[in-house]
């Protein structure tokens, strides 16, 4: 069984890309909130506060390791 994700629009808002006013949708999915434009179909995502705040963001990487 599918479900049917909710899709609601945000009034009054302009997409980045075309500039076309009242075109983007906000909807979850996989508790990933997603943006999309109905006209150029760009899309943004953003994760969750408890994903971004749990990621590395302030680390940086400065070698692979690999054993021989």
């Amino acid at each position: 069984m599918t479900t049917k994700i909710k899709k609601r629009f945000i009034a009054g808002a302009t997409c980045p890309q075309c500039k076309s006013m009242d075109t983007l949708m906000l909807y979850f999915e996989n508790n990933i909130e997603k943006m999309e434009c109905v006209q150029c179909h760009y899309h943004q995502t953003q994760t969750d506060t408890k994903v971004t705040k749990a990621s590395r963001q302030s680390e940086n990487v400065i070698g692979v390791f690999k054993p021989e």
